[in-house]
């Protein structure tokens, strides 16, 4: 069978796909631990949750415009304005089925045939794809592993050729959990704008962080308006507020792109399910509820993160990993125990699957083969009695 040239290099997702086997492996009876999922493991607050009931029962099913209620793209642009004090217009705002459909809307229409775009690495794995659907050339970049791969303008600049349209980074970053500060993200945001580059900033897990200081993640409406140029920045309420199913996602950009997106996106789902965005309104028309369970989640995330650090510093000395300091996963270098039948990082997680019931995800689906992505959105319980298992297989290696 012959199929397009639009999907004919597509790859299935490689966490669905890790994902989609421990569910059948556990519904065939094996003890599974799934550490591959990308989702907090947490319910959606009930009052988000009652709102989407409540708007079903009053009759809130139809469509609405195809960028999102008004209500409540002007609530996310209020929100964005209160906690990062730059003004956000709310007709720069486009909701989505979720953040992917936002990133497939922003490259589908700022990039075509014989255009390059960085993508920084590692990189979430649908990043490439979704360039690939636009026709244009992934350009993978990669900062220093001792700076947690987080880009410089000299690894930009390094990269750089007159064919370069855009860069995509992703800050909490998904699979490492590292987090540009200011000075660094500002110093990429002018970079961007002096070679008229168009930026997409992927921030759907900015809530999520561990700062010491209090100072969160910085994104881009957090830097002087002035440093930033073209620009797109990606969110939603998947990942802070565990709203994975109900798929809502936004971009914030220009009012003239915004427009540009909302055309394309009338063609292909036209509005996100109006239930979803009745429920996603409350959680933005109510701020202090709605951080207030953020906060929980997040104090949660921070404890399972210190207990996999702790664990792994224990009982896997001699594994490399990145301190994660956003996000909820921990990307740990693997390759010392490459050898015999493992030779890369897939081979490492099938044997890791099938010795120990431990589902982890390869770090080549994520641009690096040397590491594998573990998320700690499971209980503490799940963790530490991963890493024991890990260990019992890796105790020769490590």
């Amino acid at each position: 069978m012959r199929f397009s040239a639009n999907v004919e290099k597509l790859q299935p997702s490689a966490t669905i796909a890790v994902s989609t086997l421990a569910k059948k492996l556990r519904s065939e009876g094996r003890d599974i631990l799934d550490l591959s999922a990308g989702e907090p493991d947490f319910d959606t607050p009930d009052f988000i949750a009652e709102a989407g009931i409540l708007g079903i029962q009053e009759g809130k099913t139809r469509y609405t415009p195809a960028g999102g209620m008004p209500e409540l793209r002007k609530a996310i642009a209020a929100e964005v304005t209160r906690r990062t004090g730059t003004p956000v217009d709310w007709n720069g705002v486009v909701v989505s089925a979720g953040a992917k459909q936002s990133l497939f809307n922003a490259c589908f229409t700022l990039f075509g045939p014989g255009d390059q775009v960085l993508i920084a690495s590692p990189y979430w794995t649908s990043y490439p794809e979704i360039v690939t659907l636009a026709r244009a050339e992934s350009v993978f970049v990669a900062g220093p592993e001792e700076n947690d791969f987080l880009l410089r303008v000299e690894d930009l600049e390094r990269a750089r050729t007159p064919r370069t349209r855009g860069l995509i980074l992703c800050t909490p970053s998904n699979p490492t959990g590292a987090v540009y500060r200011a000075d660094e993200l500002q110093a990429i945001a002018e970079w961007a704008r002096d070679h008229d580059i168009w930026l997409i900033s992927d921030e759907i897990y900015r809530q999520i962080n561990f700062s010491d200081d209090g100072s969160g993640a910085t994104g881009l409406h957090d830097l002087p308006a002035d440093s930033v140029g073209p620009h797109v920045v990606i969110d939603g309420a998947s990942k802070s507020f565990a709203m994975t199913g109900w798929r809502i996602g936004f971009s914030i950009s220009s009012p003239e792109t915004a427009k540009a997106f909302t055309a394309l996106q009338s063609h292909i789902t036209s509005n996100p399910a109006t239930p979803s965005q009745v429920a996603a309104l409350r959680a933005y028309l109510d701020p202090e509820r709605t951080a207030a369970a953020v906060a929980e989640m997040c104090t949660a995330f921070r404890r399972r993160r210190d207990l996999v650090v702790e664990m792994i510093r224990e009982h896997l000395p001699g594994f490399q990993y990145i301190q994660p300091r956003g996000a909820f996963y921990v990307f740990l270098r693997v390759d010392s125990a490459f050898g015999g039948r493992i030779m890369d990082s897939s081979a490492f997680c099938s044997r890791l699957l099938e010795e120990t019931g431990v589902a982890l995800v390869p770090g080549v689906a994520f641009g690096d083969d040397r590491y594998v992505r573990m998320s700690y959105a499971t209980s503490d319980e799940i963790l530490a009695e991963s890493i024991r298992r890990m260990a019992g297989m890796l105790a020769p290696a490590g």
